[in-house]
Formats: C-alpha cells, structure tokens, sequence
C-alpha cells in the first residue's frame, strides 16, 4: 500500500513540474504609438445616451509605466462646453472603465522603455452630431470668362 501512496505521489510531483501540454497563445506585444492607439480605441465603448442626446469630447492625460500599468491618476483635461453634470460623470466612467480594459498594455522591451512615464493626451470624441467645416471650395467652382 504505502508503494503505491509512492507511485502515485511520484506521479503527482511529475506532472505538476512538467505541467499539462496545452499551449495558450499571447497576443502580440504592442510595439509602436499606433498600435497603442488603435488597442485604446478598441477597448472604447461609448455610453448609452437618451435619444437626441449630442454626445460630448473629453480628453483625459495619462502615462504608463514600462510593464503597461498606469503611472500616477489620470486627469482629466477638457469637456465639452454645455455639458451637463450628469453627461460629465457618465463620459468620465466610460473613459477609467476604457482605460481599465486595456490597462495592462503589453508593450514590448524597447516600447516599454520608450514611453514610461511620457504624458500622452487621449481625445475621446463622441459628439452625434459633428459640425460641419465651413470650408470654401474654390477649386470646385466653375468659372465663365
């Protein structure tokens, strides 16, 4: 009895330093400014609004550590003007909850390196209804001479 309480413990200590062979993929590292950005955008979700609600901007400025945590709080840096308080803290959440889905970032070495602790300004523009450029276009307009 006391040799298979042996075997079997043998077999225990085996199997937990050779561990299970299934292999799990990683995703990618991220390894430049773009792809920062495109992860950041990815994780967005913008907050449901009442019907005919215009949405709002808010910009908010944050830095990484090397390993992709956060370094310090981040601020929050402009509003749309018009807001209401309401509007203010429901964009506000979305963008820590934004910040909390992606965070931490998997930089790769040199990446990491480059940009802990630079500041990096996010523009998170939401508005529903964006305003139009009041651009001339001359070179459309037809001319008689």
């Amino acid at each position: 009895m006391w040799r298979r309480v042996a075997i079997v413990l043998m077999l225990a200590g085996a199997w937990c330093c050779i561990g299970p062979s299934v292999t799990v993929a990683q995703e990618p590292g991220v390894a430049s400014l773009k792809e920062m950005f495109a992860r950041l955008k990815g994780c967005w979700r913008a907050p449901r609004l009442p019907n005919g609600n215009p949405g709002m901007e808010i910009t908010v400025l944050v830095a990484f550590t090397r390993d992709g945590r956060i370094l310090g709080h981040p601020r929050i840096t402009f509003e749309t003007r018009g807001a209401s308080d309401d509007e203010r803290l429901i964009y506000r959440t979305a963008v820590m909850e934004t910040l909390q889905r992606c965070v931490p970032m998997p930089f790769i070495h040199g990446m990491g390196d480059a940009i802990a602790g630079r500041p990096f300004t996010l523009r998170f523009d939401d508005r529903r209804n964006h305003p139009k450029p009041n651009e001339k276009r001359a070179w459309l307009t037809t001319t008689t001479l």
